[in-house]
């Protein structure tokens, strides 16, 4: 049976946060709630995980993996930015956006799409979140729940248990409620911005 790890929403217990951080530093993965649905989760380097997220998501190679990041400074670490698209992106974040952009010598190759060197960078407005990725370190390797043949997010624990709770370490609560429409993703790679997705986050600024 998946492991519960429940963290306040409002204000995370510094305990708890260390336990679903002891789970991802061990090599786990796991299934924590954010501004736009459930999602899934491990370290940067946990190339078994990344897999593990593949074949749960049934991924090919052309998928972005997002970097959920801390601040602006951290992304900036990882992806390369421009003044024009420093100046879409800091005016847009925290918030349900993902932004597509060319990733730096610190993102693993594994990790970029495949044809474009690209990654997903995202500054989620979601104080669990960011208490875990703040107690980590480091961004949160990470990829929206949606399980195959379905469009939204998983938004419930006990139907992650379900559905993968043999293929995941631990299910993240926070005991609000989670949203289940995923992030809006803007597309920044080329220096210009293209609305690949529309979800949570209004995409009129990038239009």
């Amino acid at each position: 049976m998946v492991r519960y790890i429940d963290i306040h929403p409002v204000d995370p217990q510094q305990r708890t946060v260390e336990q679903a951080v002891a789970v991802l530093r061990g090599g786990g993965l796991v299934a924590y709630p954010t501004d736009s649905g459930y999602a899934l989760g491990a370290q940067i380097g946990n190339a078994d995980a990344l897999q593990r997220i593949r074949s749960i998501r049934e991924l090919d190679d052309k998928h972005h993996f997002t970097l959920v990041c801390r601040d602006f400074s951290q992304l900036g670490q990882f992806v390369r930015v421009d003044n024009s698209v420093f100046r879409a992106v800091k005016a847009a974040t925290p918030g349900p956006y993902t932004f597509i952009l060319p990733g730096t010598m610190d993102v693993p190759r594994r990790l970029l799409q495949a044809k474009k060197k690209t990654v997903g960078v995202r500054i989620p407005d979601h104080k669990v979140v960011r208490a875990l990725v703040d107690e980590l370190g480091e961004p949160l390797l990470s990829s929206t729940l949606i399980l195959p043949g379905e469009t939204e997010p998983m938004t419930q624990a006990w139907q992650i248990d379900e559905a993968i709770g043999d293929r995941i370490d631990a299910v993240i609560e926070s005991g609000d409620e989670v949203i289940g429409e995923p992030t809006t993703v803007i597309d920044l790679s080329e220096g210009y911005a293209v609305v690949s997705r529309v979800g949570a986050g209004d995409p009129t600024p990038f239009e």
